[in-house]
């Protein structure tokens, strides 16, 4: 009878329980939400204002209450970034931007790109540290010192967004070139530079050095299609460091970064990299004139050479005058240059001309024998310098177009010539073929 009474009891139990998990809907049994609440309320000053208290040089202890919003704009999930957080005011179109070091690895978990943080700046120093205006802790050793793992949240939180993280799509700011870049109002601002590409020195390489296996900080000369330059900063521990550099133009993002006086481009990841696009040339005379260039002297001792002039400096000049008028014939022929793939395509270039003479002239061919008078050349219309009673009228070439040689593999040439009686002083700059 016990045992009976025993089991009708066990039975019981196994219904009930059995009819209250039938009244409950699945959800109620999932995993609760995640609180998010915000440790600082409310703001009390705004990011530029924050970053305005900073001196001219050495730093400002923060002694009051001061909290600000932000936006993050870096990610040290592929290891371009260490041990420091970007952010700036406004998801698009900011105003100002900050970075706060801090002792702590692998930020990218607690606060990623997007993330809306408020920080409280009291007991932080504020100051210009190698280049970039910072906040950070205060530190026997270093100006703006890292603030320590188990501190960070004393200055720094998450805002919510209803149950968790506020996360935002970041627009990054649209710049017309690399130029513009490196200025330090961008400093740790997201930005975008369209129409650029990897230098043809940098083409074959990977995004990393390696020595005895091991990669090294490495920098990757970038241009744009104004000649613009700037390097991509490359950690050591970037993750894609032994990805090759792609061979071809396109769209990169950055966050915008300064050592002491070096410009410094940083990206997040390869995603920040969009080269699709066809390669430009762009010859502005600022490396070795034969990495590009063949020179070819016909006639007369003088020849084309590089000098501290152009436009900006420097260019390369070609004169027949030395004390006196001389005669002579100098070719400045490209290296091939591939329209290979292309549907359209033009060159331009600058000239700044100076004393009477003949003027410049400017050929193209797709067969180019090593020898300019053996050469067929096509002659191409370019507008050249008019004023030349003084240097520094620099003057457009105008769009030439080359569609007629679409397809193909060309060289540019720039003949000069000069007689006894008259020697132009011809200055060239800036030459240019892009296309799509």
């Amino acid at each position: 009878m016990n045992i009976k009474k025993h089991l009708n009891l066990i039975t019981a139990v196994v219904y009930a329980t059995s009819f209250m998990m039938s009244c409950v809907q699945k959800d109620e049994w999932e995993t609760p939400p995640i609180k998010c609440e915000n440790k600082f309320s409310s703001t009390n000053t705004t990011l530029a204002e924050f970053k305005a208290l900073a001196p001219s040089s050495g730093y400002v202890l923060i002694t009051e209450d001061k909290i600000f919003d932000g936006y993050v704009v870096s990610s040290d999930e592929s290891g371009n970034f260490y041990k420091t957080i970007s952010f700036q005011d406004k998801p698009e179109n900011p105003t100002a931007a900050l970075q706060i070091e801090i002792n702590k690895s692998s930020n990218y978990a607690d606060y990623p790109v997007g993330a809306h943080i408020r920080i409280n700046a009291k007991g932080l120093r504020l100051g210009l540290d190698r280049g970039a205006v910072k906040i950070g802790a205060v530190d026997e050793s270093f100006a703006i010192g890292r603030v320590p793992e188990s501190l960070v949240n004393r200055y720094i939180s998450g805002v919510c967004n209803g149950n968790g993280l506020d996360v935002v799509v970041m627009k990054p700011l649209e710049l017309a070139n690399l130029k513009e870049a490196q200025n330090v109002n961008y400093i740790n601002m997201l930005v975008k530079v369209s129409n650029v590409q990897f230098s043809s020195t940098e083409l074959g390489k990977k995004y990393l050095d390696y020595e005895s296996g091991a990669g090294k900080d490495t920098d990757r000369k970038i241009v744009d299609e104004f000649g613009n330059q700037a390097v991509i900063r490359n950690s050591a521990f970037f993750n894609a460091g032994s990805t090759l550099l792609p061979n071809g133009k396109g769209n990169l993002t950055f966050v915008v970064n300064r050592y002491n006086s070096s410009w410094q481009m940083l990206i997040r990841n390869l995603d920040d990299v969009k080269f699709s696009g066809k390669r430009f040339f762009f010859e502005g005379f600022d490396g070795n004139l034969n990495d590009n260039w063949f020179t070819v002297n016909i006639t007369g001792e003088q020849i084309w050479n590089i000098q501290q002039f152009g436009n900006p400096k420097p260019c390369i000049v070609m004169s027949g005058f030395t004390n006196i008028n001389n005669a002579n014939e100098d070719w400045l022929i490209s290296k091939p240059i591939s329209l290979e793939d292309f549907s359209t395509a033009v060159l331009s270039f600058e000239t700044d001309g100076r004393y009477n003479g003949k003027p410049l002239e400017v050929y193209i061919t797709d067969n180019y024998t090593n020898d300019p008078l053996t050469t067929t050349w096509t002659p191409l219309s370019a507008i050249l310098d008019v004023n030349l009673s003084a240097f520094n009228t620099w003057t457009y070439s105008g769009d030439i177009s080359l569609n007629a040689f679409v397809g193909k593999k060309v060289s540019i040439a720039f003949k000069y010539t000069s007689s006894t009686t008259e020697a132009t002083a011809w200055q060239l700059d800036n030459v240019r073929v892009i296309g799509n």
